[in-house]
Parts: structure tokens; sequence; C-alpha cells
């Protein structure tokens, strides 16, 4: 095991997972694995809570669909966290807080919980959980800086399942990669994850080196100026992660003075839409996503390939175009850095394996050179 996953486990196995149990104690050990044990205990409990009578029971034991491709335990898991942060019910706080361990003792809880929220929690195993977590963007930032000694400095970003924009924002971060340090000084956003690998840092920002737009696109956006969507948003963290959680909270800070632009639209019709319009001479128009892509239709993932491989064709020097993913290795569940550019040159389309990453952005492990 990795603090990512399981090492040479096949991603679809584990994905289409059918017997219940067996897919909530697979959850149970990935939250382990990722330094999130409190929450590990809230996830077995849905065992008990399957085999109860209540509304939201039935509808965990009958799922229609794939309970882990369909992160059906971490749904439920953001609607009991959200009991807490909401203050409605604060008995799982000494759950979360490492107070109370006994997993019978959790179970007992969880069930109680349910029976007396039952149909307070049912929606949320309406739609899967909105992870947007701002310590990814400490990636996408790496892959920006290696780009930089290779293409126009200047970039034009556009994000796909951008969800509330937390990463849409990642110009007004201040960042230290290894030694490597970027972004506004005065930002109340510090991304500063553990640096790993024995390749360095990634290099330091040319002069010339400015974000000069970042757009994105969700089909369900979550507004971070809305006080209920922002609390749902915190719901889905871990709260075994203050980290995070502080992260979310400066990320809403930003966002109250200035939204992230973000459009509700399909991300295929995103880049057909943001691909035709005009681009600035001495600019890199850049997409980026951070653990999505597997969510999206194999028809969509073609379309935007497609799309972004015809327009490479296109690119120049003075126009070129890059392609960055930090997205889960279905073969070993790392989440992998990968960078594509096109500008005219030998490299174009070539894809390059720059770092493995914390699912939440805690470490990173370069393999980019300088």
């Amino acid at each position: 095991m990795t603090d990512s996953g399981k090492v040479g486990s096949d991603y679809g196995a584990v994905m289409a997972i059918e017997d219940l149990s067996s897919a909530i104690e697979w959850q149970a050990e990935h939250a382990e694995i990722n330094d999130a044990p409190c929450t590990a205990r809230v996830i077995r409990s849905l065992t008990k809570v399957a085999a109860g009578e209540t509304a939201t029971g039935r509808r965990i034991a009958g799922w229609h669909g794939l309970t882990l491709k369909d992160a059906m335990p971490l749904r439920i898991a953001g609607g009991l966290h959200h009991l807490v942060l909401s203050g409605e019910d604060d008995r799982l706080a000494r759950v979360y807080s490492g107070q109370i361990t006994d997993q019978g003792q959790v179970d007992r809880l969880v069930c109680e919980l349910v029976e007396t929220y039952d149909h307070r929690l049912l929606p949320w195993l309406d739609g899967p959980p909105q992870t947007n977590e701002a310590g990814r963007s400490a990636s996408i930032m790496a892959g920006l800086l290696w780009l930089a000694q290779r293409v126009a400095p200047r970039f034009e970003l556009l994000e796909l399942g951008a969800s509330a924009g937390v990463n849409t924002m990642l110009n007004r971060y201040r960042f230290r990669l290894g030694d490597t340090e970027v972004g506004p000084a005065d930002s109340p956003m510090r991304i500063e994850p553990e640096w790993r690998g024995g390749a360095g840092s990634p290099p330091n920002a040319p002069d010339e080196f400015k974000i000069v737009s970042v757009r994105g696109c969700d089909v369900a956006p979550i507004n971070l100026a809305d006080e209920a969507s922002a609390l749902r948003l915190k719901s889905y963290v871990w709260p075994d992660a203050p980290a995070r959680m502080a992260r979310i909270d400066a990320a809403i800070e930003l966002a109250s003075q200035d939204p992230p632009q973000i459009v509700r639209k399909d991300a295929g019709e995103f880049v057909g839409d943001m691909l035709s319009e005009p681009q600035a001479e001495g600019t890199t128009r850049a997409m980026f996503h951070s653990i999505m892509w597997q969510y999206m239709p194999a028809e969509t993932q073609e379309a935007i390939t497609q799309m972004v491989e015809r327009e490479g064709t296109k690119a120049s020097a003075e126009k070129p175009l890059a392609w960055i993913s930090l997205e889960t290795d279905p073969a070993t569940f790392r989440h992998e850095l990968k960078v594509r550019y096109w500008n005219g040159g030998e490299s174009d389309g070539e894809t390059t394996l720059l770092s493995h990453a914390h699912p939440h952005g805690a470490w990173v492990e370069w393999a980019g050179s300088a």
C-alpha cells in the first residue's frame, strides 16, 4: 500500500466490486491509508446502516450502480459531516476528533443519527461528492513552471470540472514547491506540500511568467460566495484533515473578494468553445484538470482528446497549446501529473510524467527536470 492506494490493484476491478461490505471496507481502508482513520470508522459503520430499516439504509443496501465508482460511501459521509458543521448535531464530533475509536460505539452512533435524520441524509445519496481540493494546485503550478521553460510563459488557463473553482484561483495562491516559491506573497492561501524525490524542485518562474486569465467549467458548479453551498463543499472534506479545512476557508475568503470565472457547461462543449476563441500571440493556452477525468463518459473523453490534438496541429511558437492533468493511474491508483504541449516543435504532443502526488496535495514526488 502507498499513501494513495493499493499498488498493483486493478482500478477497473476495484471500481467494479459489487459486494457492498467489500466495497465499504475498501473505501474505509483507503481513508485510513490517506491519514483519515476517524472518517474510516464512520464509513465502516455504513455496513450496519445498510442492515437497518431506514430509507437511507435501504437505499445503500440496494444501491443501483457500482458502490465505489459512484463514490456512494463518500456521499453519505459528507451528509453525516454536515450535521456537525451545520451545528445540527455534534455527536459525531467526538468520533472526528478521535475521542471515540471503538468501532462498535461508532456503529451505534451512526445508526442512531441515520434514524434521527433519515430524510435529511437521504438526498446526499443523489449526487457524487464535490471534492475540490486546493492542495492539488501545487502539481498544476509545478507543471506550469516546467512548461514556462518550453513555451511562452504567459498562460491562458482553462479548467475542466472546476466544481467550486478552488483551483481556478491558483493564480492568487502562494506556493512553496521544494525550494521554489511563486505567487502573491500576501495571499491567505499557502500551498506548501512536502516535496519528495531526487529530482530537485521545479524551475523558478522566468521574469515573463504570468497567468493572464483562468476560466473553468462544471456541469454543477458550486458558488463559494453562498454560505450554504460553501458549507456543503466543506462537508465533503474529511474532518481528520484540518489543513484541508483551512485551505477551503482561505478559498472561500478569496472567492468572496473576487469569484472565480466558472460557467455551467459540459466539459466537451467548453473545450470546443474555448479552442475556437482567438488566441493572443505570445500566450500559451493551457487546459488543466485534476481528479475528474474518470467521471466523464468515454465519448466525452475521446471528443476532448480529438479536439485538443487537432488544435495542436495548428499550434506554433507564437501560439502554443498545452494540456496539464493530475489524474489517477488506473493500474496503480497513483495520482500522476502529466503534461503535453504543442508549439510546432519536435516534441509536439508527447506526454511527460512530471510527478506523483498525494490525492489531497499533502506531498508531491517530483520527477521532472529543470
